[in-house]
């Protein structure tokens, strides 16, 4: 199996790159956005990547970075959900950007990918919840906007809020988006133990 490959672009298409590694050129199928970041012909480039086996063909599917991979296997574990519809939501969605997505419950924005519908962006949403990859919910619920500000100022008791929930035996990704949302609710000068109340009640829906 390919895990990575490190090499030239000879070429691209709309949905694929040939990746040239020591004269051999690997077709590998992209989301529209790692298809975008490419360099111009000639360029360096890495890609991560996972090998699909089929009786039909051997194909490559690369990814900018191990983490957009590991949301893609993610992805696939979602009924309904096959390799063309979660290169769709990785091409319309950073890594980022899916995290706090899931986190927040935001349906619209998984479904603003092609292909999502509304009865898959609520799949993908509530199956991933509590399976985001180390650390990813945390740091993306963290960076977003709360009430049009910047977080830094609130991280501090956002963090000391999920962590209370952890240690009350909630999944990490589960507490982080509860105390997103009950940092949208509440204003911008809100307390722990305010994050915590509003966060458990959010759980509690």
């Amino acid at each position: 199996m390919i895990g990575k490959l490190k090499g030239i672009v000879d070429s691209t298409g709309e949905d694929w790159v040939v990746v040239d590694v020591g004269g051999v050129g690997y077709h590998v199928i992209c989301s529209r956005r790692t298809l975008q970041n490419l360099p111009a012909p000639g360029g360096a480039v890495t890609l991560s990547i996972e090998t699909k086996v089929s009786d039909e063909a051997i194909r490559l599917i690369g990814f900018e970075s191990d983490s957009e991979r590991d949301w893609f296997r993610l992805l696939l574990g979602v009924q309904g959900v096959g390799t063309r519809v979660a290169l769709g939501v990785l091409g319309t969605l950073a890594p980022a950007d899916l995290a706090r997505a899931i986190a927040l419950d935001d349906k619209k924005a998984i479904s603003a990918a092609p292909g999502v519908g509304a009865k898959v962006a609520a799949r993908i949403a509530a199956e991933l919840k509590d399976k985001a990859p180390e650390g990813a919910s945390l740091a993306a619920v963290l960076e977003a906007p709360v009430n049009g500000a910047a977080v830094s100022s609130a991280s501090a008791s956002m963090r000391d809020a999920i962590s209370a929930l952890a240690n009350l035996g909630y999944p990490q990704a589960q507490a982080a988006g509860a105390v997103a949302a009950a940092a949208k609710a509440l204003d911008d000068a809100a307390t722990t133990e305010q994050l915590i109340r509003q966060g458990l009640k959010e759980l509690a829906r």
